[in-house]
């Protein structure tokens, strides 16, 4: 919401907002677009009327200001609605999808058009580094968006990414998550189908063939299909990965050509993954191998994937968005190859729908094998998810504990930053993951530490 408003902001409308808790770096985002905010939600907010409101899919029945643009009779978009017929309509619309890594995979295609000179617009869901916002509207004919399976609005419960006119599909994996609109993994499967039911028969589907469901459902693409992997059976394929402090190199493999070496400043296998889609997508739009490999290299990351807050006196800490247990999983794994000496704490808030419920619990178990240390905060808004189906963090502990790694549940603030500060010994890596603000665990342990220095 906060890029969508940047987005039109730039395009000359007057633009406010409305929000609960509004956190960095959207809200430092908003105040450098003066874009206000209003905290919390009154009819009065939007009077006079305005021209359209856009409603933002956190929204539902009951809120104030929906009860009054209803009864009103407003004029209202939702989110993608107003992607679609602001600015994606006329567009060569490139859209990341998949359960993870579309916020890092969009981010670097978007950077691999740009640095190749084909000034793309984009709409991201984070903040990639090299432009400093989560929105672009360039001149060139592409536009790259973070394809969204959550739905889209109380009164549109389709999938988000149904939307955005895809041309180009980036499809990484498919598995189930947000709890709390797909009742099972059926409703999922069926929301991907839908979305590779529209790309046009001119369009590009770039699909990963490792993962099983994403490869059942080729048959059903009128595109073009194009599958990455690390399997033998992918068209474009990397290889001979070599793991470096600063990042990855490997070769891409296609149709008896080698790519490479190339190198991304980024930790994980997944990423390397991330990155063969987006050469295979790149090279689809036009962009030469040697440009590719040049923009990647200049490729400075997502705000919150696994961003470093502090690296001084023998300690790293990072700080990362990930919460679904394949994300959490994934991430470990690729900050433990980077740096295998070294030991590795894992700081977790348990905060989204899916986080907090009962059915991802062995997953969870299994997610933390990489870490030498777990922390967890206390469930974020527990009573939000019915007891029954609702995660026992307790049970969580105790299977990392028969893991053999020592696991506490620690409350955020100063109790889990002391908590922490006291156990460390020079090497240690911090990492805090949560998909929200996390209650300003970061920054406030990176304070203490500064001033134990």
């Amino acid at each position: 919401m906060a890029a969508l408003a940047g987005m039109l902001k730039q395009r000359g409308h007057r633009v406010t907002g409305s929000d609960l808790n509004v956190y960095p770096p959207m809200s430092t985002f908003l105040e450098q677009q003066q874009i206000p905010v209003y905290q919390g939600f009154d009819a009065g907010h939007l009077q006079p009327h305005p021209d359209l409101v856009i409603v933002g899919n956190a929204m539902s029945r009951g809120n104030s200001e929906v009860e009054y643009l209803l009864n009103a009779g407003l004029r209202y978009y939702s989110l993608p609605e107003a992607l679609k017929e602001f600015f994606i309509r006329g567009k060569y619309s490139c859209v990341v999808a998949g359960t993870h890594g579309k916020t890092t995979t969009s981010s670097l295609l978007a950077w691999t058009l740009e640095s190749a000179g084909a000034d793309p617009s984009f709409f991201i869901g984070g903040l990639p580094e090299n432009f400093g916002q989560g929105f672009k509207l360039g001149n060139g004919r592409h536009f790259v968006l973070e394809g969204d399976e959550y739905d889209t609005a109380f009164f549109d419960k389709g999938s988000k990414f149904l939307h955005y006119l895809p041309n180009l599909v980036i499809l990484n994996n498919i598995e189930y998550d947000h709890a709390d609109i797909f009742k099972n993994f059926e409703e999922v499967k069926i929301a991907f189908r839908r979305l590779i039911n529209i790309i046009p028969g001119n369009g590009y589907l770039i699909a990963r063939h490792d993962d099983p469901t994403v490869r059942e459902m080729l048959p059903r693409a009128f595109s073009k299909v194009a599958t990455f992997g690390f399997g033998a059976e992918a068209e474009w394929r990397p290889s001979a990965i070599t793991v470096q402090p600063d990042g990855s190199e490997f070769t891409i493999a296609h149709g008896g050509e080698k790519f490479g070496p190339l190198f991304i400043p980024l930790a994980g296998e997944h990423n390397v993954a991330n990155a063969t889609a987006v050469f295979a997508a790149a090279t689809q739009l036009g962009i030469a191998p040697e440009k590719i490999s040049a923009a990647w290299r200049t490729f400075r990351g997502v705000r919150r994937r696994l961003q470093v807050k502090y690296n001084e006196n023998d300690l790293l800490v990072l700080d990362d968005f990930a919460h679904h247990p394949t994300e959490v999983r994934e991430t470990l794994r690729g900050v433990k190859q980077r740096h295998p000496q070294r030991r590795l704490w894992a700081v977790f808030e348990p905060r989204t729908a899916s986080t907090k419920r009962k059915v991802f619990e062995p997953e969870y178990i299994r997610a933390f094998e990489a870490a030498d240390r777990v922390v967890f905060a206390p469930m974020h808004r527990p009573d939000k998810v019915p007891e029954a189906e609702r995660l026992s963090l307790e049970n969580v502990v105790d299977g990392v504990r028969r893991l053999g790694k020592p696991a506490d549940i620690v409350p955020t603030g100063d109790e889990m930053a002391n908590f922490i500060i006291q156990q460390i010994k020079r090497d240690d890596i911090i990492l805090f993951m949560s998909n929200g603000d996390f209650s300003g665990m970061p920054a406030l342990f990176v304070e203490k530490l500064a001033l134990q220095a």
